[in-house]
């Protein structure tokens, strides 16, 4: 096919509707005798609920209801997410909240008031008192306190917790150049800049509308419609526009319930609006980590033994365990392997994915030990990594479906002038300021999910595409126009593509980086089967120039089908679909499909790769870092939209810059509550403190994938935090083992 849009910079086609504040978001739309509802959050981290004290708040002007688990509806349990599952729901927890007199976590909504406007429901919600029993145990809420009692997982996402191959502590010990240490990650809480939000409204007793910021709107219909027993047609969820999700909004999180059972009670929509300070609490981030990684190599740098093992934490509610050994199980060669997570339950809010889940702590700790080993084998680290290269999977044993790490680590050096470096600790200053540059592999799993696509084809030569995916600010409406506009052989200015809405064909999650691919592919098939159908048309009519046509004869082009040996035979599509008296054709179609991709699946290890490259300043008094530039260089096979691609790119980078520096929730062990819980206490990256940041794409596209592509949403995050660390140790000579890398730890 000759691409014409695809790969193109194109703007994005919301892009207008952005910037002049006419896209609506979930919190926008208007709807009429809309009533606000406000949570009260619970003050403790485990105990039970002894009285409440409702009066002033009911008696506040403008008050409707005040809901708390002794007065609020019965409703269902639903099944927590389970990535293994074909259609999950979208919950995160097992508790049914507001439908218990138990307290899991500090911040849990204990109580819902309602009212006409959103001041009178905050001033209501402010004279609530709740009395609590004490718990019979203390607080589960440090995770390294509770390292006894830590299990091995059932799974870890639709994986195996434990992979071992040969005996890899042996073959340590026997490794004649070896390093065995541990890192951590702390805690991290999502903050995108759309907080989350939900506005409800029921038709009668059992046809339910939900707008939600989500990420999974089939998600959030299953859970509605297992919570209240409905069916699952009887749901509609709108997600129209994302202010950002990063996996936040993959889950719905306790308001969701909560809005649909206040409009319910009240008899009119309802909206909640998390404040910022709510999300801390009420919206589940990333778990703490404690990895051990031990590498044992001979003396030319061959990796022997590969140790990776560790634990998380999750919720008393949930059984998420954070991926960080993922990456180990497919970056490096080596003939033994002991891979290993376990987990550990607190009383906290359910953990959940955060942008490049498992693969942004899993690469800082085996990316920081990739380094150290460098160091004692006196070997520069691009070329401790290019000796391990695996000729295929190490420990899938099958061969990569694409894999391009040495050219990533080749283009990065030049663009970078990696070669001119100093490879000697606190070799280099400028006055007080200590210099120091690191490298780091990227490496993010290449998945594909489901999605359905209905695309109509008009008389007038415009295209509609349909499918409920989302579009959260990554791109996806303007790639795939792009996308359709190349298999119909029409500009981009005539395809539309409508998203968000439950009443459209179904489609997965957006998250994982696979809505490109996944999304794409059903793109591809839909309009395959488009074309086919206006080729069955044609040759029905002797007097077509497409009588005699076969369909690998002809390409899509100009508004039409065309020879491909002869671009001026052919026949617009407004020609055949005039000859019919048709204003219009239509095809839908499924991805994958599903035997010849479960084989392919098996039969290939599917993985982008990249190559981090920073140089970062540290003041030698001070112990503050900047980091100063930065170069990344990514594998993601076909780059459908350089712009929208770039722009991906440069968040993820910056996303992991906040990670090394920054990011940090602070949790009181004591009580669960979170000192922290705001953006002036939680420090996030601003562009100031940020480098020029040089990102390129390889471009060579992946034979077994829709398009040849990649998704490149969270590749650029991962092996960001081990570049800067590295930077660290390269310009002061101490080794930071523990994020986020702070002045404290640098003096």
């Amino acid at each position: 096919m000759r691409t014409k849009e695809v790969g193109r910079p194109l703007d994005r086609v919301d892009g207008r509707l952005k910037v002049t504040g006419q896209a609506r978001y979930t919190a926008e739309f208007p709807v009429e005798q809309v009533a606000y509802g406000v949570l009260v959050r619970s003050t403790i981290a485990r105990g039970r609920i002894l009285a409440y004290g409702t009066k002033a708040a009911e008696q506040t002007p403008g008050v409707l209801a005040v809901l708390t688990h002794e007065n609020a509806p019965k409703r269902h349990p639903t099944k927590e997410f389970d990535p293994s599952d074909k259609e999950p729901s979208a919950s995160p927890t097992t508790i049914l909240v507001l439908n218990t007199d138990e307290v899991s976590w500090h911040g849990q909504p204990l109580v819902v008031v309602i009212a006409e406007t959103l001041d009178q429901a905050e001033e209501a919600a402010s004279l609530v008192r709740i009395t609590y029993a004490p718990a019979e145990e203390l607080a589960k809420l440090s995770m390294l306190d509770q390292k006894t009692e830590a299990f091995v997982p059932k799974k870890v996402l639709n994986e195996k917790p434990e992979v071992t191959q040969g005996n890899a502590e042996e073959a340590l010990a026997a490794a004649p150049v070896k390093i065995d240490h541990t890192y951590t990650t702390p805690p991290y809480n999502h903050n995108p800049i759309e907080a989350h939000n939900t506005l409800a409204y029921w038709e009668g007793d059992d046809q339910l509308t939900v707008y939600d910021s989500t990420q999974y709107i089939f998600g959030v219909r299953k859970m509605l419609s297992e919570m209240f027993a409905l069916k699952e047609e009887n749901v509609r969820v709108v997600s129209a526009f994302v202010g950002g999700a990063f996996g936040s909004k993959g889950r719905a999180w306790p308001h969701v319930g909560l809005t649909a059972m206040a409009a319910k009670v009240v008899g009119r929509p309802v909206k909640i609006d998390l404040p910022r300070k709510d999300m801390f609490y009420m919206v589940g981030g990333r778990t703490p980590s404690e990895q051990r990684v031990a590498l044992g190599a001979d003396a030319e740098g061959k990796l022997q033994a590969v140790v990776h093992t560790g634990l998380t934490a999750s919720s008393t509610s949930n059984t998420f365990a954070e991926h960080f050994s993922f990456v180990t199980r497919h970056l490096y060669a080596s003939p033994n392997f002991l891979i290993q997570q376990k987990l550990v339950r607190l009383d906290m809010v359910p953990n959940t994915f955060m942008r490049a889940p498992g693969e942004g702590i899993g690469t800082f700790a085996l990316e920081s030990a990739m380094d150290e080993l460098a160091y004692a084998l006196n070997m520069d680290p691009i070329e401790l990594r290019l000796r391990n290269e695996p000729e295929k999977d190490p420990t899938m044993h099958v061969p990569f479906s694409s894999r391009h790490l040495k050219e990533c680590f080749a283009l990065g050096a030049e663009k970078f002038g990696w070669h001119q470096r100093n490879p000697q600790p606190r070799g280099r200053r400028e006055g007080p300021w200590l210099i120091g540059q690191g490298t780091a592999s990227a490496f993010y799993p290449a998945n594909k999910r489901s999605a359905e696509v209905k695309v109509k084809l008009s008389i007038d030569g415009t295209a509609l595409l349909q499918s409920a995916t989302h579009e959260m600010g990554t791109g996806t409406a303007t790639v795939q126009a792009q996308n359709a506009a190349d298999q119909l052989g029409l500009s981009v200015e005539k395809v539309r593509f409508e998203y968000g809405d439950s009443l459209l064909p179904k489609a997965n999650g957006s998250y994982g980086s696979t809505t490109t691919i996944t999304v794409g592919g059903a793109v591809e098939l839909a309009c395959e089967d488009l074309k086919r159908q206006l080729l069955r048309l044609a040759v029905k009519h002797p007097s077509s120039v497409l009588h005699e046509a076969n369909y690998d004869d002809l390409e899509a082009r100009d508004n039409g089908l065309f020879y491909k040996d002869n671009p001026t035979r052919g026949e617009t599509y407004a020609v055949i679909l005039a000859r019919e008296g048709k204003e219009n054709l239509e095809a839908q179609a499924s991805f994958p499909p599903f035997l010849k991709e479960k084989l392919e699946e098996m039969a290939y290890s599917f993985q982008s790769f990249g190559a981090q490259f920073c140089e970062v300043r540290v003041h030698e008094e001070t112990g503050e870092v900047l980091v100063s530039r930065w170069v990344g260089v990514y594998d993601c096979g076909t780059i459908l939209n350089d712009k929208t691609a770039r722009s991906q790119f440069l968040g993820s980078v910056t996303m992991g810059i906040g990670m090394a520096l920054w990011e940090e929730t602070h949790w009181d062990l004591r009580d669960g509550r979170i000192p922290n819980a705001s953006l002036s206490e939680y420090h996030v990256p601003v562009a100031a403190g940020l480098p020029r940041i040089e990102v390129y794409s390889l471009g060579i596209p992946d034979p077994h994938t829709p398009l040849g592509a990649h998704g490149a949403g969270e590749i650029a995050v991962t092996g960001a935090a081990a570049a800067i660390a590295n930077a660290v140790y390269h310009a002061t000579g101490k080794r930071i083992r523990d994020l986020p890398i702070t002045p404290d730890k640098l003096l």
